[in-house]
């Protein structure tokens, strides 16, 4: 069937302009959902220490509330990360907009029996950072910490648990209140950079026993570091060391000066967690890669 010239020129018309409005539409669409993202080319890393049903101290939560941020956070359209994505991120690489990395000091076995359950129940990801004195006797320390054995079954078998460092003997505080993770007086650097590299070096021989792997991260205990801190964990083959400054992580940020956001508190609501992160969110500029 052949259409008169003018009947033809009337179809064509319109089907260009149907498809130039839906190539309109679809981008309107995409930049609208652009200006709606809460956040873009950053990491809201939050931190967490202990869960439990009645402890009330500033940093446990109940295993519902833990629950309850997650689901709400991945309701707004949060996407969280693995380790290895926030890494790659650091390096150059995109992450999803909305991105979070959550995270564990102390490796508690309230993580274990508490938070790995509802965070596989939710698929998603974390990383625990493991204080290695312990595991020759996890149930004596209060409260008590994973085992060897619990650090092995959490992490095998699926891509959602990391467990890295948080020293090995150095998450504590001297006399005169300051960390052993800080330069004694009278100590030299060079003492300084041996006393820590043998330190890392041992959490690591540990946690790669545990949860075999390259253990290349650390969290400082209480977020404190010192001058020569990344000299001497670089040295033991740390390249990333996360602080407690709640910051948003952005590419540029130093690898040894990782900021976190505090989300293990007993107040802090999910409403209230979306609105930390809302308030820390940076003006990131976009570059050429």
């Amino acid at each position: 069937m052949v259409l008169p010239e003018g009947r033809a020129e009337v179809i064509i018309r319109y089907w260009l302009t149907g498809l130039l409005i839906c190539v309109i539409g679809l981008t309107i669409v995409q930049q609208f959902d652009k200006r709606n993202a809460h956040y873009t080319d950053q990491v809201a890393v939050l931190m967490y220490h202990h869960l439990h049903e009645e402890d009330t101290s500033s940093s446990t939560i109940k295993p519902e509330l833990f629950r309850q941020q997650l689901a709400y956070l991945q309701s707004k359209g949060h996407h969280f990360i693995t380790l290895d994505q926030f890494k790659r991120f650091l390096g150059g690489a995109e992450v999803p907009d909305n991105a979070v990395l959550v995270t564990f000091d102390d490796g508690y076995e309230s993580f274990y029996t508490l938070g790995v359950p509802i965070l596989k129940e939710l698929q998603i990801p974390a990383v625990n950072f493991i204080i290695t004195e312990t595991l020759d006797h996890p149930q004596e320390d209060t409260p008590p910490k994973m085992s060897r054995e619990q650090i092995t079954a959490m992490t095998t078998g699926s891509d959602l648990i990391d467990a890295e460092c948080h020293t090995h003997a150095f998450h504590g505080k001297r006399e005169d209140g300051k960390a052993y993770l800080v330069q004694e007086a009278g100590e030299t650097d060079q003492q300084y950079i041996d006393r820590m590299l043998a330190d890392t070096r041992t959490c690591k021989a540990n946690v790669e026993q545990a949860d075999p792997h390259q253990v290349d991260t650390m969290a400082y205990p209480f977020g404190i570091s010192d001058k020569n801190t990344a000299i001497a964990v670089q040295a033991a083959g740390i390249r990333y060391g996360f602080t407690i400054r709640p910051l948003m992580a952005t590419r540029g940020v130093d690898p040894y000066r990782i900021p976190r956001i505090n989300a293990g508190a007993p107040q802090v609501s999910p409403e209230g967690l979306e609105a930390i992160i809302a308030q820390k969110v940076v003006a990131v500029r976009k570059t050429s890669r």
